[in-house]
């Protein structure tokens, strides 16, 4: 995988892919043969900060902590963006998807590990 502008985190992807954060640039998506796919920021319209930590749900969505916009966002497999935290974060640095439908983000600005609610159904 050549030409990443500051690869930060490296991640599972949906369908046993991989997900790459750049610093100051996107997230950029490969399949389970390693192939480009594309670039969630490209894909989706959405416009990132500096994208920091990243996971992926049991339903394959993705979920990208961006350090500079101070918020959290789920990237469902279909349909637009939803952010899951805007409040309360200073840097968040990494996040997991935990058992149960929460999400733990590292929170680098306060030193706190948060835990949050993110989904009502597990799979």
């Amino acid at each position: 995988m050549l030409g990443l502008e500051g690869p930060c985190w490296v991640g599972p992807g949906p369908d046993g892919g991989l997900t790459v954060s750049e610093e100051f640039g996107d997230v950029r998506l490969f399949g389970s043969a390693r192939q480009p796919l594309g670039s969630l920021g490209g894909l989706t319209g959405h416009t990132f900060g500096n994208p920091a930590g990243i996971c992926t749900d049991v339903e394959g969505s993705v979920i990208v902590a961006d350090e500079q916009q101070g918020h959290v966002t789920l990237f469902p497999r279909v349909g637009a963006p939803i952010c899951l935290v805007s409040e309360g974060l200073r840097r968040p640095l990494g996040v997991a998807c935990a058992p149960q439908g929460q999400l733990v983000v590292a929170d680098a600005g306060d030193g706190d590990i948060k835990v949050y609610q993110y989904r009502s159904q597990w799979a």
